[in-house]
C-alpha cells in the first residue's frame, strides 16, 4: 500500500482521529467528550431514525450549491482570462469583494432569498464562487504562451485549445478548489441550518446540543464529517482518473 493511496490515507487518518479522541476522552471525561465506541454504536439507530431527513436536507442543499458556484465560477474565469475588458472590470470587482466575510452578509442573503434552501444554497454559492474564480483565473493566467504558439502552428482552433491546453492546465486547480470548496460548503452550510428552519444537520446539531444530548450531538457531527470526507474522497478519486499524466510524471 502506498503511503499517498487513497486507501492508506483513508485508513491512516481514520485510525489517528479515533485514537485522538479516544485519548481525549479518557483525560477529560464523559463531562465533555463522549467515548467514540458509544457514538458508533449508536449512529445505525440514529440514521435510521431521527437523523436521516436532517442528512438528506443538508446532502440536497450541498450538493446543490456546490456545482452551482463551481459552474458559474468557471464560466466567470474563463470570460476574465478570454475578453481582456470583462477581466478588468471582474478583476476589480475580485479584489475588493473577495476579502469581505460572506458570513456577515447572511442577513441580507436570508432577507432577500428566504430562510429556506434558497438562502442557504444562496450562502454557499456566494462564499465559494470567488474561491472558484480566484484559482481557476491563476491557473489560465499561467499558462506557458509557448503552448498556444504550438498548437496554433499545427492548425488548432479555438475549440481545441479549450480542449486539449485549457482544460488540462486548469484541471488540478480546479479539483484543488473543489476540495477546500467542500470543507467551505459544509461550514456555511453547518452556520446557515442554525438559523430559520428546522431541518438539516446544522439544526439537528444545535438542537441535540441545547437539550444536553450529547451522544446525538456527537452523532450528529460524526456524520457530517464522515460526509465531507465522503465527497473529499471522491474528488480525489475524480483527479486520479482524470489527471493521470500527474501521477505519471512522479
Amino acid at each position: 500500500m502506498r503511503p499517498d493511496s487513497i486507501t492508506y490515507r483513508f485508513l491512516v487518518g481514520t485510525l489517528l482521529i479515533n485514537l485522538i479522541w479516544y485519548v481525549a476522552y479518557l483525560l477529560i471525561g464523559e463531562g465533555a467528550l463522549v467515548s467514540p465506541l458509544v457514538v458508533y454504536r449508536h449512529l445505525p439507530a440514529l440514521l435510521a431514525g431521527k437523523m436521516g431527513p436532517h442528512l438528506l436536507a443538508s446532502l440536497y442543499r450541498i450538493l446543490l450549491g456546490i456545482p452551482i458556484a463551481l459552474l458559474l465560477g468557471l464560466v466567470i474565469a474563463w470570460l476574465i482570462y478570454s475578453y481582456r475588458p470583462f477581466g478588468r472590470a471582474m478583476n476589480a470587482l475580485t479584489y475588493l469583494a473577495y476579502p469581505i466575510p460572506k458570513l456577515a452578509l447572511l442577513p441580507i442573503v436570508m432577507l432577500i432569498a428566504g430562510l429556506g434552501d434558497g438562502g442557504k444554497v444562496a450562502m454557499i454559492v456566494l462564499i465559494l464562487i470567488f474561491q472558484v474564480i480566484v484559482n481557476v483565473r491563476d491557473s489560465l493566467t499561467n499558462i506557458p504562451r509557448e503552448s498556444f504558439h504550438i498548437a496554433r502552428s499545427l492548425g488548432a482552433d479555438r475549440w481545441r485549445i479549450l480542449r486539449y491546453i485549457l482544460l488540462p492546465a486548469a484541471l488540478p486547480d480546479i479539483l484543488s478548489t473543489l476540495r477546500v470548496a467542500i470543507g467551505t460548503a459544509i461550514s456555511v452550510l453547518f452556520v446557515t441550518e442554525t438559523y430559520g428552519t428546522d431541518r438539516g444537520m446544522g439544526y439537528f446539531i444545535t438542537d441535540a446540543w441545547m437539550r444536553f444530548d450529547y451522544i446525538d450531538m456527537y452523532g450528529g457531527i460524526v456524520v457530517l464529517s464522515i460526509t465531507g470526507f465522503i465527497l473529499f474522497i471522491l474528488t480525489d478519486i475524480a483527479e486520479e482518473h482524470f489527471c493521470r499524466w500527474r501521477s505519471a510524471g512522479h
